[in-house]
């Protein structure tokens, strides 16, 4: 089939998210600026340069009480940073439940069950027991075409990486199988790995 996104598509849910697949899950902490923490995963997340290392989110729609954005962005523009931390596989259930849309002074950690744990580089939380958190202080904010659709970029300032995800001296992801977003409600998890050698190495 073919259709133009103007057109619609004619199927029973929309199928552009399941293209653009597995898609790696930032579960962004941030901090008001009255102290209060946040926590929400974003699926529209990935890596977006080396040197020096930065990252990218976009946030999607708006909140009753953050008009026009979501939480994570309108903490992010007051204090400049933000905190990616990486979804293991037994964390799903937390990560889900900060997904829940709350009133803004509610603290997610708390309402996922989470541990806190202070950032190093940044005046941000981060879950203590994440298998790696980047610690970011923002670059820009793009506003895309569309309702409340905005794009964040940070420079990772700091990066935190669970002892035992390390084997060898390799960040081993199937020690702790990462969370990925698939289409419609759907997730899948890494747990097994290949290597393949580009020709020009």
């Amino acid at each position: 089939m073919f259709y133009r996104p103007e057109d619609g598509h004619g199927l029973p849910h929309n199928p552009f998210n399941a293209l653009i697949t597995p898609r790696p899950i930032g579960w962004i902490s941030s901090r008001a600026a009255d102290g209060t923490n946040n926590l929400a995963p974003y699926s529209f997340f990935n890596g977006v340069a080396y040197t020096p290392p930065q990252v990218m989110f976009a946030s999607t729609g708006s909140k009753d009480d953050q008009p026009g954005t979501k939480d994570s962005l309108a903490n992010i523009e007051e204090t400049g940073v933000f905190c990616v931390n990486i979804v293991a596989f037994e964390m799903r259930d937390a990560m889900n439940a900060s997904s829940e849309t709350l009133p803004k002074e509610v603290d997610e950690f708390a309402h996922a069950g989470l541990t806190a744990a202070e950032c190093d580089t940044i005046s941000c939380a981060r879950i203590a027991d994440a298998p790696a958190a980047l610690e970011c202080r923002l670059t820009q904010i793009v506003t895309l075409p569309g309702a409340a659709n905005h794009v964040a970029f940070g420079e990772v300032t700091g990066i935190h990486l669970r002892d035992d995800c390390l084997q060898d001296g390799i960040f081993d992801v199937t020690r702790f199988q990462p969370l990925a977003r698939m289409g419609y409600r759907d997730y899948a998890m890494v747990r097994e790995t290949f290597s393949l050698t580009r020709p020009d190495d």
